[in-house]
C-alpha cells in the first residue's frame, strides 16, 4: 500500500483536514486508488477507483483495509482514544446476521414484510443483511428450500 499527501486545509475552529492519495496494489494485478480524508473527528473515503471494479462487499470494507496503515502515516492525528475504541468494539462491514435455520427464517420474515408493504422484497433482504443482491438472492433461495417461503413458481 502506498500513501502520499494530496493537500491540507487548516481551519481555525475545527483544526486541520488532510487529503491523502492511497493505492492498494494486489499480486494479481488488481489495484484500488482512493482519496482518503482525515479530519479531527474521523477518517473517510471521498473517491474510489478500482481495476477490476470492486463488489459491494469489498467496497464496504475498503476503509478497514486502509485505516491502520493510514493511521501509521498520520501518527497521533486520529487520537489514542480512537485506538482503544477500535480494540474494544468488533468492527463489521455489515450487521451481524445469524446463520442456519434462524437466519433463513429472518430472511423469510423480511421478505414477507416487504411484500405486504408493497416494497421490493429482495431490496428489503439486502438492507436487512447488508449483503449484495446476489448473496441476498441466495439467502432467499435458502429460505425457500427450507420451506419458509412459498416455491418461486407457485400458482395462486
Amino acid at each position: 500500500m502506498s500513501v502520499w499527501p494530496a493537500w491540507e486545509v487548516r481551519e481555525s475552529a475545527s483544526g486541520v483536514t488532510s487529503w491523502f492519495n492511497v493505492r492498494l496494489a494486489f499480486t494479481d494485478g488488481a489495484r484500488v486508488d482512493l482519496l482518503a480524508v482525515l479530519s479531527e473527528e474521523a477518517l473517510s473515503i471521498e473517491d474510489v477507483r478500482a481495476e477490476p471494479p470492486l463488489s459491494l462487499d469489498d467496497l464496504a470494507v475498503v476503509a478497514e483495509w486502509i485505516e491502520e496503515p493510514l493511521s501509521e502515516v498520520c501518527g497521533s492525528r486520529l487520537g489514542s482514544g480512537r485506538d482503544q475504541d477500535r480494540e474494544s468494539q468488533a468492527r463489521r462491514a455489515r450487521p451481524a446476521w445469524p446463520r442456519g435455520a434462524e437466519g433463513r427464517l429472518l430472511v423469510a420474515e423480511e421478505y414477507r414484510a416487504a411484500q405486504k408493504e408493497g416494497a421490493d422484497p429482495v431490496l428489503a433482504v439486502m438492507d436487512a443483511t447488508g449483503h449484495s443482491r446476489r448473496k441476498s438472492l441466495r439467502l432467499i433461495a435458502g429460505a425457500r428450500d427450507a420451506g419458509f417461503l412459498t416455491p418461486r413458481h407457485a400458482r395462486r
